[in-house]
């Protein structure tokens, strides 16, 4: 199936949407969190385990798999969906928010990005054109633009160049997607009628990919609807704001989601890329944004940090040495029906692997189902009600 994103519904006091999303790998229901497996795995969690938890669609790092098992091997191996045996919707990310992150190895030129690999030292370069390739040999469904994802803080006029440079990428990007579109299109057609069907399997490539533009503008509120209106005009599938969790408050980013998402259009999915805390989640919902990544659930969950409804649990603290509670009373998850907040703190101070399993089944389960509670209570005009009392429970610990 091709690439289409279906409005439901919108909640009646906010902006949040419900929506779903077809692609060849399936469907996905809006609005979303997508687990970050950056070198196509997430860190801890086996395909089915993930599944078992509710997770409709990951994420993938195109400059970490362009580096390192090489995108052509992936190709050669069947796709990306093979390789890494996940037969759900993938969306990867064009590599440029992590040129940004490792920015004393990169040079940014008109023609594209200049860098050394973090891993050897290697020198690479990446165009929009090379950013499109790679992404599209990895047979991803969602892929992304290449953009410059300006630091925090920045001068307006490093931020107009910057964006505009960004858009400059976006039209490369979107002339290079178009016309692979049309000859895999045309190989898709020699193939059926060669052989009356298309020979797409649950692990195949993706034969026509969803194409995502990115919206830059810094902390600038015009230049926020500048690029919206520019990026807008060009024409992708979906719209992702990018260049925001790089070191703002949040009254600031949020801001910044305010001034971008009004001039984005209804008929097609919002991506706030790299977002974040729970908090983040229910407050850029309801500013209308319907898909988020981050590697915070993971991260944190291999380090001790444990996600809550009533807030953060440092699991390693001493307070739990003795505690034969769940990390969390009620939590439906593997780890929460089968051991104790002793056990896992002891797996965490003796290092042992199981620590960072747990920790991470159980943030990712926490993520999923806040997700689909914000679902259900869009569904059921609720939404307000839900927020408050989500406040709540984590002011009253």
């Amino acid at each position: 199936m091709a690439f289409n994103f279906k409005f439901i519904r919108k909640d009646l006091h906010s902006n949040a949407r419900l929506g779903k999303i077809t692609t060849p790998h399936g469907q996905v229901n809006t609005p979303v969190f997508m687990p970050v497996g950056t070198q196509a795995t997430v860190k801890a969690m086996t395909p089915e385990e993930l599944k078992d938890i509710g997770v409709e669609i990951l994420l993938s790092n195109t400059y970490h798999l362009y580096l390192r098992p090489g995108h052509e091997l992936i190709k050669n191996m069947g796709g990306l969906h093979k390789f890494m045996h996940w037969d759900r919707p993938i969306l990867t990310d064009s590599g440029g928010y992590q040129i940004f992150s490792h920015c004393e190895l990169r040079t940014i030129k008109e023609e594209g990005a200049y860098f050394q690999s973090h891993l050897d030292g290697s020198r690479h370069f990446l165009s929009p054109e090379k950013a499109v390739e790679i992404q599209e040999s990895l047979g991803a469904d969602i892929i992304m633009c290449l953009d410059e994802c300006p630091p925090y803080p920045a001068t307006r006029d490093y931020t107009i160049s910057s964006m505009e440079l960004t858009h400059r990428w976006a039209r490369r990007c979107k002339e290079y997607h178009e016309t692979e579109k049309r000859r895999n299109g045309e190989t898709e057609i020699k193939k059926s009628e060669g052989l009356g069907f298309s020979p797409i399997s649950p692990f195949s490539h993706s034969p026509i990919q969803a194409l995502f533009g990115i919206i830059q503008g810094g902390m600038f509120k015009d230049l926020r609807k500048q690029s919206a209106e520019e990026i807008t005009k060009i024409g992708f599938d979906g719209y992702a704001i990018g260049g925001l969790s790089v070191g703002e408050d949040k009254i600031l980013m949020y801001e910044m989601v305010d001034a971008t998402v009004p001039f984005l259009p209804d008929d097609k999915p919002r991506y706030l890329m790299g977002v974040g805390t729970p908090e983040d989640l229910v407050e850029c919902v309801e500013r209308g944004v319907d898909m988020f990544d981050c590697v915070m659930p993971t991260r944190n969950a291999r380090n001790g940090t444990l996600f809550t409804k009533y807030g953060k649990l440092g699991i390693r603290n001493a307070q739990y040495a003795n505690d034969p509670n769940p990390v969390e009373d009620g939590c439906g998850c593997y780890a929460c029906r089968n051991y104790s907040r002793a056990y896992l703190r002891h797996l965490f101070a003796a290092s042992e692997i199981l620590a960072a399993r747990l920790g991470t089944i159980h943030n990712l389960y926490y993520y999923i189902n806040l997700m689909q509670d914000i679902r259900k209570a869009i569904e059921e005009d609720r939404l307000q009600e839900f927020k408050t009392e989500f406040y709540r429970i984590r002011e009253d610990g």
